[in-house]
């Protein structure tokens, strides 16, 4: 097979999955180093940008779909129940964002289709002890999620909306913490200064400690 004919099977491959496909799959299908395949792709791409590249490998842009973005707030240990809500709904989280006072807008990329993605990310939280990135903002962020209509979404912004309701019978949140906040201009308590203030002793805490630690190795 030739470089031509590699890169058409390429571009079928990526056509007919469902999910993205990684550079090392792709290189141990055809025989050839992961570089070959980074090489193709950039070469492919160049003539179709319909193909993302994400963090799980290569996928080609789903045509006729809707997006929203929701506004939501929550501990870190309902991280799992939000987002396979979105992914039982027929959602895809395409990215987290925060809205820092300081910093401004921050978001990441996620990629979340399925549950078993949603496993593997909390997985990856827990083995490198960090944290989501809404814990700067004392838990409030926002989705950008990706559905096949507008009523898969429309469905999603209900169900989150039931959740927080439920959560709030239970006595499990208080009356401005949930699934769910529909005003995407819902502004942020004063409790994100108490946040960021405390992570700010925190860093200066931990920096001091480290600064103790290097003089002792030093003398």
């Amino acid at each position: 097979m030739n470089t031509s004919e590699r890169r058409e099977e390429i571009l079928r491959i990526l056509r007919a999955a469902a999910d993205p496909v990684a550079a090392r799959e792709l290189a141990a299908r055809f025989g050839v180093s992961r570089q070959v395949i980074v090489q193709d792709m950039a070469v492919i791409r160049a003539s179709m940008p319909g193909i993302l590249s994400t963090t799980k490998g290569y996928a080609m842009q789903q045509e006729n779909t809707c997006t929203r973005e929701f506004k939501v707030r929550h501990r870190q240990d309902q991280a799992a129940d939000e987002l396979n809500l979105i992914v039982d709904c027929g959602g895809r989280v395409k990215n987290i964002s925060i809205s820092h006072r300081v910093y401004g807008r921050i978001s990441a990329e996620m990629d979340i289709r399925s549950r078993q993605d949603v496993r593997e990310f909390t997985e990856a939280l827990a083995s490198s002890h960090s944290t989501v990135l809404s814990t700067a903002t004392s838990g409030y962020h926002y989705h950008l999620v990706e559905a096949a209509n507008t009523q898969r979404l429309d469905l999603i912004g209900r169900e989150l909306e039931k959740k927080q309701k439920r959560h709030k019978a239970a006595g499990r949140i208080s009356a401005n913490e949930g699934f769910y906040l529909a005003a995407l201009g819902t502004p942020e308590p004063e409790e994100w200064r108490r946040s960021l203030f405390c992570q700010t002793v925190r860093y200066f805490f931990d920096l001091w400690e480290l600064c103790i630690d290097i003089r002792r190795e030093i003398y």
